[in-house]
């Protein structure tokens, strides 16, 4: 799978591109730094419309605008604000990660408060589930031609 990097690891940059054309639109502010490189897979539509969301789970520099091969290891359970938003997980093609304790509390102290900047903005964060639940995820959000 293709993941579009939207926002660098290590930085409190939301930048936001369009998910179709992959223009950059703006950047805002959010209250943590992102642990890992995040962005969106390419060729998905989830539940709120845009591409379904996915952190790159590596130490390496992924600058934002750049496209990765990726391969799926896992799937964050997440609703924001009542509505279903979970995050695959994902390393560069070829690589592998242990989905542990250590990473999982890594990701949901991201989670917990990335928004804490937005009065009355709702987390909830769920389990973490394996491949399996994750490609089942995607193969249920591959965008389809209209």
């Amino acid at each position: 799978m293709h993941v579009f990097i939207e926002n660098e690891a290590g930085s409190r940059a939301k930048n936001i591109y369009d998910d179709r054309s992959l223009v950059y639109q703006r950047t805002v502010e959010v209250s943590r730094a992102y642990p890992y490189p995040y962005g969106f897979v390419i060729g998905t539509r989830s539940g709120d419309g845009d591409c379904v969301d996915c952190f790159v789970l590596t130490d390496a520099a992924l600058p934002s605008g750049s496209t990765v091969e990726c391969d799926v290891v896992g799937l964050l359970e997440q609703v924001e604000d009542g509505e279903i938003d979970h995050k695959v997980l994902a390393v560069q093609a070829g690589r592998t990660i242990a989905l542990d304790d250590a990473l999982a509390a890594k990701l949901r102290d991201f989670v917990s408060g990335v928004f804490a900047h937005v009065p009355g903005k709702r987390m909830e964060i769920g389990r973490l589930l394996g491949r399996a639940e994750a490609e089942a995820f995607l193969r249920a959000h591959v965008e389809t031609a209209p």
